[in-house]
């Protein structure tokens, strides 16, 4: 067993308990669990036992045949990201739905077999009445149509954006005839911030009409900047309803108010980086105890950085690449990433060229645990990265949402079936 392993289960126990819940099972105050997450201070050999009892007594009231608390959908999936969120309080996925190829593959590797049922890939064909009954849809919508890189590149193209995209923009409404048909209690579904403005707020309008006034759902929505957990500014818009009316609140969030750096999420150079036998030395040389070389810019490819910044500030312009430190929230992780990793350059001293971060860095700056593995390439495993969510953000909307659902089912057991909307039909 290596020194790494009590790190490696605090990580796995991250996606399933709240820094609260492990604080009591081991004993200590919530403030060490937090400074052991961040590798402020090492994790003690003692913690070890007490993780492997904790996740062994999950394990064993799972096979006990307990029922999970609730049941929820996975739409336009990813890599898991909201599912990772919703599973930490006990949720159960039932139907998972995502159409990229490398995002299936990184998904299956993670949740074998998509959990216990069918990963089918695109939602648009399937019919709506075939979803299984759950309680709770969860999905991150395709945002390139209403991002402001995603506008401005289909602009340029003369292409259309938003709902008038064929493809990717009208994916709501495949999620709007699915709430329909199976009427769940709630739903979240997630976006960029620029939604939110898109078209001068009629997209935005659209949304909450047919949310609202179609569908029937109480809706509230709210921008969350996932470097409240992660030292990333990631602001996206999280859109929650509900079926009936309830007392849900934002003001519920608990967001700390000062987040970790991006020291907390670098491979440590000290001989105290996590030993992962899924990663080996792919991204860090645990010999040299220091990340591959690969990941360091070309002297070509950074002296055209430096002159493309240089000629944006002499034009007045705010173009350039964002140099990170130890001690930096980064600017927004995007899937274009790994094209020059231009928007977060980890600073290495004067004496080398700044570095890309490596995906295994770029997981951790997405609030996912070492447990995530990356089967895919380099290429794919930084868009998929970049199009994912802030997982710790999901678990925090998570635990707000659930004792409303909770309260929904108990008023409305046994409740009839309801006809879907012909609008949707």
């Amino acid at each position: 067993m290596t020194l790494a392993a009590p790190f490696e289960l605090l990580q796995q126990a991250r996606t399933r308990f709240t820094q609260r819940e492990i604080a009591a099972h081991v004993g200590k105050d919530i403030k060490t669990v937090r400074r052991w997450e961040k590798g402020e201070t090492p994790c003690p050999a003692m913690l070890e036992p007490a993780l492997r009892d904790l996740l062994q007594h999950t394990a064993r009231t799972k096979g006990a045949g307990h029922d999970a608390q609730f049941r929820f959908v996975d739409l336009f999936a990813g890599i898991g990201g909201i599912r990772m969120g919703f599973e930490a309080h006990g949720g159960e996925c039932v139907f998972t739905s995502e159409w990229n190829d490398f995002s299936t593959k990184t998904y299956r590797e993670n949740y074998p077999g998509g959990g216990e049922h069918a990963l089918i890939g695109d939602i648009v064909s399937f019919p709506a009445e075939d979803v299984p009954s759950h309680d709770v849809l969860l999905g991150g919508f395709p945002c390139q149509p209403f991002s402001i890189a995603g506008v401005s590149k289909k602009n340029a193209m003369g292409r259309p954006h938003g709902f008038e995209c064929t493809t990717q923009g009208t994916l709501f409404f495949d999620v709007a005839r699915i709430i329909a048909a199976k009427r769940p209690a709630a739903f979240l579904l997630e976006n960029v911030k620029n939604l939110l403005s898109h078209d001068k707020g009629r997209t935005f309008d659209v949304i909450l009409q047919t949310l609202r006034d179609e569908l029937g759902y109480e809706v509230h929505y709210r921008v969350v900047d996932g470097q409240h957990f992660t030292p990333q500014h990631r602001e996206r818009i999280i859109i929650v309803g509900f079926r009936g009316k309830t007392g849900f609140s934002w003001d519920d969030l608990q967001l700390p108010e000062s987040g970790p750096r991006l020291g907390s999420i670098l491979h440590r150079t000290d001989g105290s980086e996590p030993v992962l036998a899924w990663d080996h030395d792919r991204f860090f040389d645990h010999t040299a105890r220091h990340v591959q070389p690969k990941y360091t810019l070309t002297s070509n490819l950074w002296t055209y950085l430096q002159n493309y910044a240089e000629k944006h500030r002499a034009a007045g312009n705010g173009f350039g690449f964002g140099m990170a430190y130890p001690h930096s929230v980064t600017r927004t992780l995007s899937a274009r990433y790994h094209k020059d990793g231009s928007e977060i350059l980890v600073y290495q001293g004067e004496a080398l060229r700044p570095r890309r971060l490596t995906p295994r860095e770029c997981a951790r700056l997405m609030g996912f645990p070492d447990t995530f593995r990356i089967p895919v390439s380099d290429t794919q495993a930084y868009r998929q990265f970049g199009n994912s969510v802030v997982m710790p953000v999901m678990r925090e909307v998570a635990r707000i949402m659930l004792p409303h659902v909770q309260d929904l089912l108990a008023k409305e057991a046994p409740r009839g079936s309801k006809q879907a909307l012909s609008l949707y039909a």
